[in-house]
């Protein structure tokens, strides 16, 4: 579904991704974990199109398309959807025009009515949210929900979740976890976002990658997330310095 060919990316003149290679399958969860600063959000905004991150070189495919010169709504509409890790409020728009108005208008209000009502239930978010204005004096939390609202909305064919456990209490991140597990199929994929592997307990990921300094330094599977939580960052990334170390020498 999606190919990232040696991409290196540039973002207020300053390289920010290096030589990143992925690939993601329909039907795969794939973790992208890693420190602050790491390049996390800069590889998802990327993906996205946003206009700040500049492709120095490299390939995004998607579909087997090259969406290098795509603008965001374009990677959108292919199917492509972004939960923010700091989802912006936006004043005067209610949030269930403003869902009525992405979901294309393509089916009938009252069908859509009826499909939203059955969203907000499934993120047990009050009825009442629909009115007011989007992410508007939400909290973190509700506003990481709201994201997922759109999700499923959309119903798209890749997930980009940057951060989205951030801001949710345990009780929330199940929710939350559970109605993106329900949406997944054979026909998806998900890029999960995160620090730390808590929400990979509920999304289990089928690879996981650490990305430092720009570049995927490690790939593995959910036992890398594990090695992550009980030894940290920091061992598992002098770990690798050593193997590629002995490596070199040998």
């Amino acid at each position: 579904m999606l190919e990232i060919k040696d991409l290196n990316v540039k973002a207020d003149s300053k390289m920010v991704l290096s030589g990143i290679n992925l690939l993601v399958n329909k039907g795969e969860i794939h973790a992208i974990m890693g420190p602050n600063g790491s390049g996390k959000t800069s590889l998802s905004l990327t993906i996205m199109g946003h206009p700040k991150y500049k492709i120095e070189s490299g390939l995004i495919i998607f579909e087997s398309k090259i969406i290098n010169e795509m603008k965001p709504n374009e990677r959108a509409k292919m199917g492509i959807f972004l939960a923010f890790q700091y989802p912006q409020e936006i004043p005067g728009v209610p949030l269930g025009k403003f869902l009525w108005s992405i979901a294309g208008s393509e089916k009938k209000f009252a069908e859509f009515s009826k499909e939203l009502k059955e969203k907000i239930k499934k993120l047990k978010i009050p009825d009442e949210f629909t009115k007011r204005e989007l992410n508007k004096g939400f909290s973190g939390g509700e506003k990481k929900r709201t994201e997922i609202l759109q999700s499923l909305i959309l119903n798209p064919k890749l997930y980009i979740l940057d951060e989205i456990d951030s801001g949710l209490d345990i009780d929330s991140l199940k929710i939350v976890s559970q109605a993106i597990i329900e949406n997944m199929s054979d026909q998806k994929a998900i890029i999960i976002i995160t620090h730390y592997p808590r929400i990979l307990n509920y999304i289990k990921p089928n690879f996981v990658h650490i990305i430092f300094q720009g570049k995927i330094v490690m790939s593995g599977d959910f036992s890398l997330a594990k090695d992550i939580e009980s030894k940290g960052y920091e061992n598992i990334l002098n770990l690798e310095k050593t193997e590629i170390k002995a490596q070199d020498v040998l």
